[in-house]
């Protein structure tokens, strides 16, 4: 197993170092990983592990969770639409589509017809919201469009399953379990809104007093794993319970410092089960049923692009839906749990789902290219006057202000200072006590540690006019100027140290402006002294 875990590594490294410079997404690399190591050690039974996929599926989860966190309970409600009436509308037409067109047309028994069509009408979360948030597009128009179908694939995973469950059984009453699913939502929803409501706040206080960062990090990775481990113990999927404990988070100051300590997990997460997925790709099935596989691959992405398109139009921009549209084209890694289950209850002929398998992968591969070239295959088909359709949802994104980085007596004298001048900033703070008493001030901040490169994103720092970064802890300070540099440039940077050494220190790193408070002091002595 140590021999398996090493030479993954390395070749996981070895072929995203080559992706990477013919600049392609992670994603295949890590997929095209997974298939070269089943076969070089014949790991085509590993995969089938259940503890293995219980792990892979936690990269997906932790996925739901940090997009939860940009999600409050408010925000999904105005998303009602994209969720409820596009989701929904997209789920059940595809399905009856894709059902017709398999029994009627490819004469495929009922069964392996129906367990097609629900295979088909799921995209990937995992892979799509993962290239919408790194490319910076997940709150734009069609970012939202795609997330709100998203969330309702997920969701319609549940009764997906139960009806898998009721095809494999023979006896079995339907209202029964219905209600009793229904309970059980009841259920799940009351603990995780009470504890939301009553105990998150108090929770994450007590935690932040500690001033420890691996305590942070570790109630972050409980209430994750817990409210996914408490989903799934009511029968629902783990990505579920993970994103409404994200939401509930969402509605607390800590969302921004949960979310950057949390994305280590989830990205090495990830891309293990983007390897998985690798190791489900059958080589000798795909080369002798290419053919079959590749028209079968044009036709569901095409048939799912247009009944996408097509929902979308009737209340959304051209440009906006045929990004949405783009977006969601490929098959989703639910699918493949799906016709595994279908499989093992013989709901399903294996050569169907073999093909079907490597037609969802080959969509998944497909879908970062797509994906990387979204504007340009958008542009093909619409025109440049449709082009403002497509801006962020949220339009008071911070553009040319000053963030202030630390908020003692220094920081706040300059905040004062640019607040009589008319001109924006956000302070950014780690101390509780220090951000409780900027919130009593009415004034804006952040909470978080600027040493996270998350944080500093939502700070938009790199439309930032000046940062100014006034930490007192000077084995942090070098440190936090490293990072910032890496979002603006030197000349944008200013610096308040303590000593010349500390200041020689920093100006290795090549900013000039730095401020010695040592010095500053003495000047206004000697001033009052003349």
């Amino acid at each position: 197993m140590l021999a398996i875990i090493v030479t993954t590594l390395l070749a996981s490294l070895i072929i995203n170092i080559i992706i990477k410079k013919i600049q392609l997404p992670t994603i295949i690399g890590y997929i095209l990983t997974g298939t070269a190591i089943a076969y070089g050690f014949n790991l085509h039974d590993v995969v089938s592990n259940h503890d293995l996929k219980e792990i892979a599926e936690f990269g997906v989860v932790f996925l739901m969770f940090t997009i939860g966190l940009e999600f409050s309970l408010a925000h999904l409600k105005r998303m009602r639409n994209e969720v409820f009436v596009a989701g929904t509308l997209q789920i059940v037409i595809t399905t009856i589509i894709v059902y017709l067109i398999g029994y009627y047309l490819f004469k495929l028994d009922q069964n392996s017809s129906f367990i097609i069509s629900l295979v088909i009408a799921l995209s990937s979360t995992a892979i799509v919201l993962k290239l919408l948030n790194e490319n910076g597009e997940i709150n734009r128009r069609h970012g939202q469009r795609s997330l709100g179908i998203l969330i309702m694939q997920d969701i319609a995973v549940i009764p997906i399953l139960l009806i898998i469950g009721f095809m494999s059984s023979k006896n079995g009453n339907i209202s029964t379990v219905l209600i009793e699913m229904a309970w059980s939502a009841a259920i799940l929803l009351s603990i995780l809104w009470v504890f939301g409501k009553y105990l998150l706040e108090p929770f994450f206080t007590q935690i932040i007093k500690t001033n420890s960062d691996e305590l942070f990090v570790g109630s972050v990775l409980f209430l994750a794993i817990g409210a996914s481990y408490v989903a799934h113990y009511f029968g629902f999927s783990y990505s579920l319970g993970a994103f409404i404990a994200g939401m509930l988070i969402a509605e607390t100051k800590y969302k921004y410092q949960a979310e950057a300590d949390l994305i280590p997990f989830r990205d090495l997460l990830l891309g293990i089960f983007f390897i998985t997925v690798g190791m489900q790709i059958d080589v000798v099935s795909l080369v002798s049923q290419f053919h079959i596989v590749l028209l079968l691959l044009i036709g569901v992405m095409g048939l799912k692009f247009a009944i996408i398109f097509s929902i979308l139009k009737f209340n959304e921009s051209k440009r906006v839906s045929l990004k949405t549209a783009l977006s969601l084209l490929q098959i989703g890694e639910f699918s493949l749990a799906i016709l595994e289950l279908a499989r093992s209850s013989d709901l399903i002929a294996k050569p169907y789902s073999q093909v079907m398998i490597a037609t969802i992968v080959l969509s998944m591969i497909a879908t970062p290219i797509i994906l990387k070239h979204l504007t340009q295959l958008t542009d093909l088909f619409t025109k440049n006057e449709e082009m403002e359709a497509e801006n962020s949802i949220d339009s008071d994104e911070m553009h040319g202000h000053t963030i202030i980085l630390g908020f003692g007596e220094f920081g706040r004298n300059v905040a004062r200072l640019l607040k009589d001048r008319g001109e924006f900033y956000l302070a950014i703070e780690n101390n509780l006590n220090t951000f409780h008493a900027i919130e009593r001030m009415g004034e804006p901040a952040l909470f978080g540690n600027a040493m996270k490169k998350e944080v500093l994103k939502k700070a938009n720092i790199h439309y930032a006019k000046y940062v100014i970064i006034a930490i007192d802890n000077s084995s942090k300070l070098y440190h936090v100027c490293q990072v910032v540099q890496q979002f603006v440039h030197s000349s944008k940077i200013i610096v308040k140290v303590h000593s010349v050494h500390e200041k020689n220190i920093i100006a290795e790193l090549g900013i000039t402006n730095i401020m010695v408070e040592n010095e500053i002091m003495s000047d206004q002595v000697l001033g009052l002294i003349r």
